[in-house]
């Protein structure tokens, strides 16, 4: 793996923009709390902003330079903060996962990362890769299951899942491998941990065939939409696309299968993978 290829934190632009933020407020004799209280957000948004780790929308920016009387400079630079794809650059999302209240997950040929088990994200990492060495799989495979942690955690947040069929049928590491996954998913559902729903074959296309997709709520900052395809990703904070997102994610949960009814079904092909080893 070349070092391009590692994960990374917030962009230099973002942690920039955040390291000037945070001279502007101190050159005020403003904290974070008062400065929030001044432009209407919630200290831990300015936090996020001075860390690099959030971008403001353009009425909070417009409000930070009104406050701090910075000539439009945080409205201006706005535009340079638009997040890249970022295949490689997964590590902002991990800690999006972290801050969020509700995420909501569509897996449309995979489990989504959050509830993979290991030997499946083994077979993933495997199959995606050319020519890697094992400890670089396994290191991958540590990472993706560091992030499954929130899951145990008593503040974790809300988390939905819509799977397509298509991942309950495609065989990642073998019968004994997706078994064991179905298994793991069936008894996240069951004990309330996730909200579970299956958009069956029978349904046809769907609002949410074209990619994968994740949605992000906080209590404290606007939400975020992620769309993932082959060796990229974006993550979006315009509000008119994120709602566009949010409605295509709600679309699809109506066409799904009562969370039962996808249990049952999960159940059924976890059978069908354990009678054919």
């Amino acid at each position: 793996m070349t070092k391009d290829s590692r994960p990374q934190g917030p962009s230099i632009a973002r942690q920039v923009y955040g390291e000037e933020l945070r001279l502007r407020r101190e050159a005020a004799n403003h904290t974070q709390q008062s400065l929030a209280d001044a432009v209407v957000c919630s200290p831990s948004m300015i936090a996020h902003i001075e860390a690099g780790r959030r971008k403001p929308r353009v009425e909070d920016a417009r409000r930070l330079d009104k406050e701090l009387g910075t000539d439009g400079f945080f409205e201006r630079f706005l535009p340079t903060l638009n997040p890249s794809r970022f295949a490689g650059h997964f590590a902002p999302l991990v800690e999006l996962e972290k801050q969020a209240t509700c995420i909501q997950e569509y897996g449309a040929a995979l489990t989504p990362g959050l509830l993979q088990i290991e030997p499946y994200a083994r077979a993933v990492f495997r199959n995606g890769l050319l020519n890697v060495k094992a400890a670089g799989i396994e290191r991958r495979v540590a990472e993706r299951l560091d992030r499954a942690q929130i899951l145990d955690e008593p503040e974790s947040p809300v988390i939905w899942v819509i799977l397509d069929e298509h991942v309950l049928r495609r065989v990642v590491g073998g019968p004994a491998v997706m078994a064991k996954q179905l298994r793991h998913v069936a008894k996240l559902a069951d004990s309330g941990r996730i909200r579970l729903h299956v958009l069956p074959f029978s349904i046809g296309s769907h609002a949410l065939t074209p990619s994968s997709l994740s949605l992000y709520k906080f209590d404290d900052a606007p939400p975020l939409a992620y769309v993932e395809g082959v060796r990229t990703g974006q993550v979006y904070d315009d509000p008119a696309r994120v709602a566009q997102c949010q409605t295509a994610y709600d679309l699809a949960l109506g066409d799904a299968l009562s969370s039962q009814a996808s249990l049952s079904l999960i159940a059924s092909v976890a059978e069908e993978y354990e009678h054919a080893l």
